[in-house]
């Protein structure tokens, strides 16, 4: 498991990112010199890039499988258990 505060900071990024997406595109689309000024004095964590994918149940950050949300790990926990639709173990 994650620090709760590792979670905690991912949210709070991702709210801040919402935040100022509006504003962030509004700024690009003008591509003036002041527009990018205007760029640089918003939070550095209002960047798309700074967020990072974590699993949703445990908070891992390596491992993240993007089209179920979750790391690999419980990924495959919840694959075996079967609680995962249309998700059956390989074999041939």
């Amino acid at each position: 498991m994650a620090k709760e505060s590792m979670k905690a900071r991912e949210v709070k990024r991702a709210k801040l990112v919402a935040k100022f997406a509006a504003r962030k595109a509004a700024l690009k689309a003008q591509g003036d010199y002041e527009a990018y000024q205007a760029l640089q004095l918003l939070p550095k964590n209002a960047s798309r890039v700074r967020l990072h994918n974590r699993c949703s149940i445990t908070g891992r950050p390596k491992g993240y499988m993007r089209q179920f949300g979750l790391s690999r790990i419980q990924f495959r926990e919840m694959a075996s258990a079967g609680l995962i639709p249309g998700v059956k173990k390989a074999s041939w």
